[in-house]
């Protein structure tokens, strides 16, 4: 933070431009005044020789072009302006009358050229007063010790004549110095009004520009936060869209504990530590907003960065600095509050993504569990009795000794396949690299091994399919298969895969025993998902099935166009 004192503004850069802007005010101001009134005075006077038309469009035009003056000379102050997004196009002398008559840019402009002279002037009366005090007063122990270099008329008064004793001379001194503290503090002073007035009659575009540029980037922001690929991007985007939008030198998100989160605008000052956690004096209430003045003259906004109360955790404050002589309006406070709104918005969503991915997470490695448990692990024990069983008969009785090295070898065989179809569906890229039809046949392997199911499987060559339609495909099949272990008590299981011209047919038939598909209604929720895995890639999924006869489900899916399969 800035440290502030009876000498801080001496040191304080802004003080010495703001001195420059009052030095320029008052030629620059009269100037103005000087073109102004004499091109209307002499446009009316010549008005009856067409003249004074000219000279009246052309003071017309000076307000506009002198208040373009005007607010390059605030940028001393600190004060930008933002032009309108788009500059009206000239159709002509009486349209262009007609739209500079109707703006109230141009009344606003003329009221500060009015304005400016006699300000300047009563500002350099102050500060000349201030000044000759501090010369005088800092001139003392010069003019005192040689009084005759002085003119009499200022130690004589009639009779009486006046010689300085040292106190006194002393007294002068600190009455300078005071003068220039003074000084500097009422020239601060002068700074801030002149950047307000020029901030409140020099902007262009009104309120409507403002609100326009507001809704904008409203809009962006909504778009930003809703794509919600990058956190941190989605936040300096904000930042971005928020200084754009506002009148707001810098805009910052910062956390709870004052870290920032994203930063856009003009470098920081000294005395503009967005990461001081303490600078705001607290964080702002929920909907409310806190204002206050900084040490080198600028504006600090905070507001708060909301989160639900189930998140356990506050969101920060979205921190907006202004220049010296600018401050927020109740439009432009509510604008910021959206956009914090919108960060907070942000930032829940990015926390809800990773409690599901958590969640995910847990629910993937207990469903790994399961299947280790109810394939490879019960595979890997019967390996083991079977093992011993053939140990134990090895000498007496070598027929069951091969019975039981054969059991051991299915076994093995089977709990291979499991393994390498739990490794295939954990790897998002191996249906991709080794196709759908190497996929199948894993599956179809490790049922038969595991579970004792006759699989007749014809598969054929590998279809044309996108990678989305491939995985459809498996996961439909896997369903199917699934099923058919769980609910058919089949002996057999026929699994097909081909390319009918610009269709691919996939079907699972097996000889359980059925059920009543009228009765089943929508089906199941397994029948369901496959539905929706079928749809989702433009494919379609039928189910027949009466009891004692078996099921058989058939999907077809659309082949992929040869432009496709290239790109893939």
């Amino acid at each position: 933070m800035r440290r502030e004192g009876p000498l801080s503004d001496l040191g304080d850069p802004h003080t010495y431009r703001v001195a420059l802007y009052v030095l320029l005010a008052l030629p620059v101001g009269g100037a103005a005044a000087a073109l102004l009134t004499g091109g209307v005075v002499a446009g009316l006077l010549s008005l009856p020789v067409l003249v004074g038309a000219a000279l009246l469009l052309g003071a017309l035009w000076l307000v506009g072009g002198l208040a373009d003056v005007q607010r390059v000379l605030a940028g001393l102050l600190g004060v930008g302006f933002v032009r309108p997004a788009l500059a009206p196009a000239y159709t002509g002398v009486l349209p262009w009358l007609r739209a500079t008559l109707s703006d109230p840019d141009t009344y606003r402009a003329l009221l500060f050229h009015v304005v400016q002279l006699p300000l300047a002037l009563l500002c350099w009366l102050v500060l000349g007063l201030l000044l000759a005090v501090a010369a005088v007063g800092l001139s003392a122990p010069l003019w005192a010790s040689a009084p005759e270099r002085v003119s009499p008329a200022l130690l004589t008064w009639g009779n009486l004549s006046a010689q300085p004793t040292p106190l006194a001379v002393a007294g002068l001194v600190l009455l300078g110095l005071g003068a220039v503290v003074v000084g500097t503090g009422v020239l601060n002073l002068m700074g801030r009004m002149w950047g307000r007035l020029a901030g409140a009659l020099l902007s262009q575009g009104g309120a409507s520009e403002a609100a326009r540029r507001e809704v904008l980037a409203l809009r962006r922001a909504a778009g930003r936060v809703a794509l919600g690929d990058d956190l941190n991007a989605t936040l300096r985007d904000l930042t971005d869209q928020a200084r754009a939008a506002s009148t707001a030198r810098t805009v910052a998100l910062a956390a709870p504990g004052g870290a920032l989160r994203a930063l856009s605008g003009a470098p920081l000052e000294p005395g503009d530590d967005l990461a001081d956690p303490d600078m705001g004096g607290g964080v702002p209430l929920s909907g409310g907003a806190v204002v206050r003045t900084l040490g080198g003259g600028g504006t600090l906004a905070l507001l708060p960065v909301t989160l639900p109360i189930s998140s356990g955790v506050g969101g920060g404050t979205l921190r907006a600095v202004y220049a010296p002589g600018r401050r927020p309006g109740p439009d432009e406070l509510a604008f910021l509050l959206s956009i914090a709104d919108h960060a907070g918005t942000a930032l829940h969503a990015a926390e809800l993504i990773e409690r599901a991915g958590a969640r995910a997470g847990e629910q993937e490695r207990a469903r790994l569990a399961r299947e280790l448990h109810d394939s490879v692990a019960q595979a890997l024990y019967g390996i083991t009795l079977g093992a011993k069983t053939a140990r134990a008969t090895l000498e007496r009785d070598p027929v069951r000794t091969r019975a039981s090295l054969d059991y051991t070898i299915r076994l093995a065989e089977g709990g291979v396949s499991e393994m390498k179809a739990l490794l295939f569906s954990l790897r998002p890229d191996a249906l991709e690299e080794g196709g759908l039809v190497a996929a199948l046949s894993q599956h179809a392997h490790a049922l038969e091994a595991r579970h004792g199911l006759s699989v007749h499987a014809e598969l054929g060559a590998e279809p044309s399919l996108t990678p989305d339609t491939q995985a459809a495909a498996y996961r439909v099949a896997q369903e199917a298969l699934h099923n058919v272990v769980k609910h058919a008590r089949a002996g057999a299981v026929w699994l097909s895969l081909r390319e009918e011209g610009d269709e691919v047919r996939l079907e699972v038939r097996d000889d359980g025993r059925g059920f009543d598909t009228a009765a089943a209604g929508r089906g199941t929720l397994g029948q369901r998902s496959m539905r929706e895995r079928a749809a989702g890639v433009g494919g379609a999924l039928r189910v027949s099935s009466a009891p004692g006869e078996g099921t058989a489900v058939v999907l077809t899916l659309p082949a992929a166009p040869a432009e496709s399969r290239e790109r893939a």
